[in-house]
């Protein structure tokens, strides 16, 4: 089972696995203390992907291949020349046509199994309580910090687990938040940082390889195997390729969470 516990976002009535999709996820059922129920979690769960950029667009290739039954893709915007460094589900073809149509496209020519609401929208002080709303498992990829804070807020009032991915140039942050078990966001930036820009200097192999981490942290989440990230903060900088993992605390006085529990 899953370290630092929180409440079992899937439940119990787990849906069968057919020929082909055991077939096509062996080897991951193969993985100690994943095995066919983590596939069949996998397949019951819904997770939310705001936005599908770099980040974005790689945590949600993962999940459509690891078998994730449904995914929930937020990103608006229409694909631009200077998303191609990246944005690994847009395409030359695609410029000037939506960023999220686009990823739902690709996304289902490489698993038709998968049920994708896309919905063309970034997160909103309107919307992040809808969008939180419709799964299981929130994996944050805005970035904006106004988003991640309203996600996160979210995420506490309604009790649902989250995975913060953020990048910088070669650096790279990564925490998982379970309300009521772990800090959130708020304990650790009551403030938004000032000034931070939407545009940024980036390599796609950095969003990438956070991008699989992110993946990989909802993923143990959804089939409650392995140790997340919670009560941790997860850097690097690949500048000097250094990696560090840091104990992180809840703030007992936090606006949001302190009288959460799981």
């Amino acid at each position: 089972m899953v370290k630092n516990k929180h409440p079992d976002p899937i439940g119990s009535d787990l849906p069968e696995l057919d020929h082909q999709e055991r077939a096509t996820y062996q080897w991951q059922i193969w993985v100690p203390d994943f095995g066919e129920v983590g596939q069949q979690r996998l397949k019951n769960a819904s997770v939310l992907v705001t936005r599908c950029g770099g980040l974005g667009s790689v945590v949600a290739y993962e999940l459509a291949a690891a078998g994730v039954g449904k995914l929930v893709l937020a990103h608006a915007g229409r694909i631009k020349y200077s998303d191609l460094n990246r944005q690994l589900l847009m395409t030359h073809a695609g410029l000037g046509k939506s960023r999220v149509e686009s990823a739902r496209r690709r996304l289902l020519e490489f698993n038709p199994r998968l049920q994708i609401e896309a919905i063309a929208e970034n997160v909103t002080e309107r919307n992040a309580e809808a969008l939180v709303s419709k799964v299981d498992v929130v994996i944050d990829c805005a970035p904006l910090f106004e988003e991640r804070l309203l996600l996160n807020r979210e995420v506490v009032a309604q009790q649902k687990p989250m995975v913060d991915c953020a990048m910088y140039e070669l650096e790279a942050h990564l925490t998982t938040i379970l309300p009521g078990v772990s800090p959130c966001l708020n304990c650790l930036y009551p403030e938004p940082p000032k000034p931070w820009r939407r545009e940024f200097p980036v390599f796609g192999a950095v969003s990438g390889m956070v991008g699989c981490l992110g993946a990989m942290e909802a993923i143990k989440i959804i089939a409650q195997f392995g140790e997340t990230l919670a009560g941790k903060l997860f850097t690097c900088n690949l500048r000097d390729m250094t990696f560090r993992t840091l104990s992180i605390q809840r703030n007992p006085h936090c606006s949001l969470c302190a009288s959460s529990h799981p």
